[in-house]
Formats: C-alpha cells, sequence, structure tokens
C-alpha cells in the first residue's frame, strides 16, 4: 500500500493583502504563517513514513521569491531525505522554469522540466509508482499538453498525474491555465490526479480520484476557511484520501444577530462570539452585524466598538483579528424614511403648530387634549415617531 502527501500552491513569501491595521504581533504571524504550515506538513510526512509529497506547483511566488525560501524549503527537503522520503516538484504559472531557478535540491527531489514527463520510483512496500507531469516554462503558459500524457496501457503500477491548471467548468476565479476537462483526464486511465492552481479545495471526480488540493495557508479574505494538504493512501485498486489541516491561522467571514445598537451591548455581543471562535485557532475575519430593530447608531460609536476590538487583541497570542466590521440593518428602507421625515419636519416649528392647532380643532380630538400650552414639541415628536415604527412594522 502507498502512501503519499498532495500538496500545491504554497506560494512562499506571497504578499498578504491586509496589513495596513494590523498590530505588529499579528502581521509577523501572518508573514511566517505559510513556513509555518509548510513545516508542520513536513513534520507531519516524516511522522506517518510516507512514500514520497508532490507539490502541484506555485511552490514560490515569482515576484516576491527570496533567498530566504530557497534556503527554507531546501532545509525541508533535506529532512525528508534524511528520513527516505521523495519530493515530486512541477512549476505553475507563479514560478516558471524561466524565473531564474538555479537552487540545487537535494538528490530525493525531482523537478519535472517544460515537456511533459514520467518518473518511476518503488515504494517502502515494493510498488511501481508511474508520476507523470510538466512545469510551466512561461508565466503565462496557456498551452495545453495534456495530449503529450501518456496513456496508462502497461495494466501494472500506480500512475499518477501531475498537473497545474483549471478544469473547464470551475466556478472559481483564479486566472485561467492549462484548461482541461474531466473526459480529457478519464481517458488516460490514471488512478490519481493531483492537481494545483485553483486554491480551494475540491474533488472532481471520485473514479479516478480528481483533487485540487488547495493551498496551504489562507492569504486573505477570499482564501477561507481550513487549509492543508491531501493524505493519500491505497493501491492499484483505489486511492483514499483525507484532509489534513495545517494552516497558522484561518481567514473566515461570519454573520452576528444583535438585538441593541447600544455601543456597550454590541462590544459584549462580539467579544462572547470571539470566544467562542478563539477555542478554533487563530482567526483573520470579516464580521458582519445583523440587526432588525428600527434605531441607528452613531459614526462615532461604531468607530468607538471597532477601535477597542482592536485594542483587545494586540497581545493575545490566540487572537481573533477582526479585519472588517459591518453594520446591516434590516429595516434600512424604514429607517432612511424615518430619518428622511425627521429631517424634514421634527425642526419646522410653524409645521409643529399648524398640526397641533389641527388637533385642537377637531371636536372629536380635543377633548382628550390637555391644555395647548402643556404641550411639548420633543416629547409628541417621539410619540409620533414611535406610532409611526409600528405603522412600519405591519
Amino acid at each position: 500500500m502507498v502512501k503519499f502527501i498532495h500538496s500545491a500552491d504554497l506560494h512562499l513569501d506571497s504578499p498578504f493583502k491586509s496589513r495596513s491595521k494590523m498590530p505588529t504581533s499579528i502581521f509577523e504571524v501572518l508573514m511566517e504563517s505559510t513556513y509555518n504550515s509548510v513545516t508542520r506538513m513536513m513534520d507531519f510526512a516524516i511522522e506517518e513514513k510516507v512514500d514520497f509529497i508532490i507539490i502541484a506547483g506555485d511552490v514560490f511566488d515569482q515576484a516576491n521569491r527570496t533567498l530566504k525560501s530557497e534556503i527554507f524549503m531546501k532545509r525541508q527537503f533535506e529532512r525528508l531525505k534524511d528520513s527516505g522520503i521523495f519530493v515530486y516538484i512541477i512549476h505553475g504559472n507563479h514560478d516558471p522554469l524561466t524565473d531564474g531557478f538555479k537552487t540545487s535540491w537535494p538528490d530525493n527531489v525531482t523537478v519535472f522540466k517544460e515537456n511533459v514527463e514520467t518518473f518511476e520510483m518503488v515504494s517502502g512496500k515494493g510498488e511501481r509508482i508511474f508520476l507523470h507531469g510538466f512545469s510551466y516554462y512561461l508565466d503565462d503558459s496557456y498551452e495545453n499538453k495534456l495530449d503529450y500524457y501518456p496513456v496508462n496501457t502497461m495494466n501494472q503500477g500506480i500512475h499518477i498525474g501531475i498537473l497545474h491548471g483549471t478544469y473547464a467548468k470551475s466556478r472559481y476565479s483564479q486566472e485561467r491555465y492549462t484548461e482541461f476537462n474531466l473526459e480529457v483526464l478519464n481517458d488516460k486511465l490514471y488512478h490519481y490526479w493531483a492537481l494545483g492552481h485553483i486554491h480551494q479545495r475540491d474533488q472532481l471526480s471520485d473514479l479516478p480520484p480528481i483533487h485540487y488540493s488547495g493551498n496551504i495557508q489562507g492569504r486573505h479574505k477570499n482564501e477561507y476557511g481550513e487549509k492543508g494538504f491531501l493524505l493519500v493512501e491505497g493501491d492499484d485498486v483505489y486511492l483514499d484520501t483525507r484532509f489534513v489541516a495545517v494552516q497558522e491561522l484561518i481567514f473566515a467571514e461570519y454573520q452576528l444577530e444583535i438585538d441593541s445598537l447600544n455601543k456597550q451591548d454590541i462590544y459584549q455581543k462580539i467579544v462572547e462570539f470571539k470566544h467562542r471562535l478563539r477555542e478554533k485557532g487563530r482567526h483573520i475575519i470579516q464580521l458582519e452585524l445583523v440587526y432588525d430593530g428600527e434605531d441607528v447608531i452613531s459614526d462615532a460609536d461604531f468607530t468607538e466598538v471597532i477601535e477597542l476590538l482592536k485594542e483587545d487583541e494586540r497581545d493575545i497570542r490566540q487572537f481573533i483579528w477582526v479585519d472588517e466590521l459591518h453594520l446591516k440593518y434590516m429595516n434600512q428602507d424604514n429607517i432612511a424614511l424615518l430619518n428622511d421625515i425627521k429631517a424634514s419636519y421634527s425642526s419646522n416649528k410653524e409645521l409643529f403648530k399648524e398640526a397641533v392647532n389641527a388637533l385642537y380643532m377637531d371636536p372629536r380630538l380635543n377633548r382628550h387634549l390637555g391644555p395647548v400650552q402643556d404641550i411639548e414639541q420633543e416629547e409628541l415628536l417621539k410619540e409620533g415617531e414611535e406610532r409611526l415604527k409600528m405603522l412600519m412594522r405591519k
């Protein structure tokens, strides 16, 4: 039985978009997050004694690749070599072969060239494994080389296709490189397809298993949820997959219903929400508050809540950083109408006087009213506002 890891899209040294408002301590965690995620994957590989690791493209981030990232990966590969674990890498659109890769990897690492190649290895239990793939030569490589992947006619061994590209029916927004459909992959008669490029984990087929592993660490709000790699185990009959999360932190979006716009109540509600979320690890979140009443909160009060939430996380190791906080009024149209009415009429003393006079001149009403000199404009307007709100709810 063979055991291997399918990973992709490490994007070491990729810039992070959520940085300007963060405390230094949180930003430093963010910048090191991908390195820590990769280290966890290597630790797992060594502990589980896998036969090999596949990296299906975009190990580095083209414009931002540093000496630090190259030395880091070399040391990780040397750790794997010491444990007898092999590595198979294809380069993708973010780290094409023309981008000056001159790093000398340990001899347990195989890098596919720009033309489709096949490499054979023997697992620890004696299975013959055939790996097929190619690396991008240019960063804008749209050529489709699937026709050059050999068809498995041997009826022996385990055949694995490695491809960095876009499923023709993909619903994700990444740029489209080397488009393919399932029929073309199925025609190769492989036992497994290890895909890269799409940063969300996705299974395209069960027989044969065709998977995107997703990226190993989210970099912004659109790369949400748990991140990691796929552990693949099995034989030439079937290969089973299991997702293993290794992310340093999670990007996520949440909605939170609130029943008060008092700033202390809002703050406390969010603190309680963060406390529940904190048990699941570090997060950078977009939070939308949903309010179903007619009250409004001032910009100054809302800003005060935001600033205090940020202050709370500055020295917290297991932080929940609220990167964006929005308030959604469910009765927004009614509130806007009410505010328009108040702005147009509440300060118009002449109009108020005319309205009061009309009330007192109606014999059906005036007997229920107190002395006109006791009428308080502010109280009467407040009562009118409450009655208007009641009518709007109907």
